[in-house]
């Protein structure tokens, strides 16, 4: 399962690799394309897919007997990287260096001195009009060098690190200058004069390696979550409710975007979907209350080195199974309600849990569940693995919570949720 998840996270360098990728498994499963700007026929039993910007994707089955509600799990397709700008390259002196941009908030020490590669998309003239087309070099091309410590002493003393000085990857010798481009339509198979703009990130393409109780890979921020939803929602089963798996883009700058989680994009296509399904508006909310998002995105484990930074009584660990997020100020959607539900579906699946909240004096991370709700309100968890290192180039999480994951997910997506009153709930 491991070497599985090693292979979609190799595929993956970037959300729009991410998408295709997932949408091929969608594919190759049955699954169905819809496109936003047609008219939906979709079938009782059958499986269906959306893309949206080609970096965020929706898929739902339509259950037999009509549509109750849906059960949703949620997680993100990018990581923190370097975005390449669009004018790419800056020659100093000897050498042409990537003008880029930080896309996220990424531990900046961890991608220096690691080859790095290219990936993401063009936008180029076509025959036909304007076509979207993926990247991606595959072999590293470009490095971020440390200065040695014998010109920086301080190095081991703590190091701030400025983005447009300090961050900036060596490309090749002056010879390479006005080449970039050029190696970019040579991949996707055009002209150079027919590229137009590009979307283009560094990532890291090391392989993903299991090594005693654990795992080591890039993006386990969050594909570990991805990879564990989708294969839980292939293999689930309906009972009445639309299982519904959703991978997000632009959740590490905050899903305010056309296809981030703060879009319409989930509300446009449950809409759809209800109205395809034959529910009137109050139908469709009806549907909601009947409904559950889980939000998938990995939590903090305790630091071997810094047990401090974990809160004493909601330390989590690796290999530990599933953790349920907190907080006060909403940055996590988990309340007791929405806990309660979750837990005894971990329970059926025989999967262990774990509660996690931040230190009262740390404020943590955010994630898309809270951002969702605000387009489609409906009872929500947050939940994630335990790794260390997150927004590293490269992170590590259990060996065995992958599989915690995919058992659990895989109860949800097969439930029924039935509002009896206020705060009153059934599973079915």
């Amino acid at each position: 399962m491991n070497q599985q998840l090693f292979e979609y996270i190799e595929k993956s360098p970037t959300a729009y690799q991410a998408v295709s990728h997932t949408v091929q498994i969608l594919k190759n499963k049955g699954y169905k394309p819809l496109c936003e700007s047609e008219d939906w026929k979709i079938e009782a039993g059958k499986g269906y897919y959306i893309t949206r910007n080609g970096s965020s994707v929706i898929a739902f089955r339509v259950p037999y007997g009509g549509l109750s509600g849906f059960m949703i799990a949620a997680a993100h397709c990018d990581s923190p990287c370097f975005k390449i700008k669009e004018n790419a390259e800056i020659v100093t002196g000897a050498y042409v260096q990537l003008s880029v941009e930080k896309y996220g908030g990424m531990l900046c020490s961890s991608w220096l001195d690691r080859p790095l590669s290219i990936a993401g998309r063009i936008l180029a003239k076509t025959e036909t009009g304007v076509e979207s087309m993926l990247v991606d070099t595959r072999k590293p091309v470009a490095v971020i060098p440390n200065v040695a410590i014998h010109m920086n002493r301080n190095a081991n003393d703590g190091m701030s690190y400025n983005a447009a000085v300090d961050m900036l990857p060596l490309y090749g010798s002056a010879g390479r200058k006005g080449s970039f481009k050029s190696i970019i339509a040579d991949i996707s198979g055009v002209n150079e004069a027919d590229i137009i703009s590009s979307d283009l990130f560094l990532y890291n393409p090391e392989p993903g390696v299991e090594w005693g109780d654990f795992i080591s890979a890039p993006r386990l921020d969050d594909l570990q979550c991805a990879y564990a939803a989708l294969t839980a929602f292939i293999q689930s089963g309906t009972a009445g409710s639309a299982p519904v798996f959703c991978l997000f883009d632009n959740e590490e700058v905050g899903s305010q975007t056309k296809q981030g989680a703060a879009s319409t994009f989930l509300f446009d296509v449950l809409l759809r979907l209800s109205l395809k399904c034959g529910l009137d508006d109050g139908g469709y909310r009806a549907a909601i209350a009947n409904s559950f998002l889980v939000s998938c995105d990995n939590a903090h484990a305790q630091h071997p080195n810094h047990p401090e930074y974990a809160d004493k009584n909601h330390t989590v660990y690796m290999n530990k199974g599933i953790v349920i997020k907190y907080n006060a100020n909403q940055r996590y959607t988990s309340d007791a309600l929405s806990a309660a539900l979750f837990r005894t579906m971990t329970e059926e699946a025989g999967v262990p849990f774990q509660d996690y909240a931040n230190r009262a004096d740390m404020p943590g991370g955010s994630t898309l569940g809270n951002i969702a709700n605000t387009q489609v309100s409906l009872n929500s968890v947050d939940i994630g693995l335990a790794q260390l290192a997150m927004h590293s180039s490269f992170e590590t999480a259990g060996a065995s919570d992958t599989e915690y994951m995919i058992k659990a997910l895989t109860v949800f997506f097969a439930k029924k949720l039935k509002m009896e009153s206020d705060g009153v709930y059934t599973i079915i």
